[in-house]
């Protein structure tokens, strides 16, 4: 969505958890990694810095100062707040569409993380999604009064949370959002956004 923002074109390379060795030389052990004029940058938020510093003339994820310190924010808070409650959500569909050779490193590292099976944490997907909900209670009265995260127009802040919606909507059919809810509107907007790219995105039905 950055670069799509950006208007730049980009190759994108198939990539799963046990495929290290092809990021390994770039420095990374983790996606996202961005190869630019023969430079690897890797982690969200500094290839969002990267590019907008690479290619000032584009438009800008980050509109002035106030704009980066909310999307700093929101790089920090996305994780801990919204993909929290989340994985509970998706968990077991998450895991029984991965490739069959990433399931064994997903199990052991995972459940060493939680510190029980993944079929205990993610035991009841539904009953975990009003916690989800709940998370997003600070965005809702801010989309009430704004289109976008970002103001009037989309930013890095609404790409970073969007990602965890996409990331949902390409695993798991339980309805993430109601209809009336402002959030749901937001993103909408989002996918609809660069001609509907996120829509084309193989996954569940847009209301999920």
């Amino acid at each position: 969505m950055a670069l799509k923002h950006k208007g730049l074109e980009c190759e994108t390379i198939p990539w799963r958890f046990t495929d290290t060795a092809a990021i390994a030389p770039h420095g990374s052990k983790t996606v996202p990694v961005l190869i630019d004029n023969g430079r690897a940058i890797y982690d969200s938020w500094t290839i969002a810095e990267y590019l907008d510093q690479a290619y000032p003339s584009r438009p800008a994820l980050f509109d002035g100062p106030a704009s980066h310190a909310l999307g700093y924010f929101f790089n920090q808070w996305v994780p801990t707040a919204i993909h929290t409650p989340l994985f509970k959500v998706i968990l077991l569909d998450l895991y029984a569409r991965l490739a069959e050779k990433d399931k064994a490193y997903f199990r052991e590292s995972r459940e060493k993380r939680f510190g029980m099976t993944l079929e205990q944490y993610g035991a009841d997907p539904k009953s975990a999604l009003p916690a989800f909900r709940h998370a997003l209670a600070p965005l809702r009265q801010a989309l009430v009064q704004y289109p976008f995260l970002g103001g009037h127009g989309p930013g890095y802040a609404d790409y970073i949370l969007f990602g965890a919606f996409q990331w949902a909507r390409t695993m798991c059919p339980i309805r993430l959002l109601e209809p009336d809810d402002p959030v749901y509107a937001w993103r909408e907007k989002l996918l609809d956004l660069f001609g509907g790219f996120a829509r084309e995105a193989v996954g569940f039905p847009v209301w999920a």
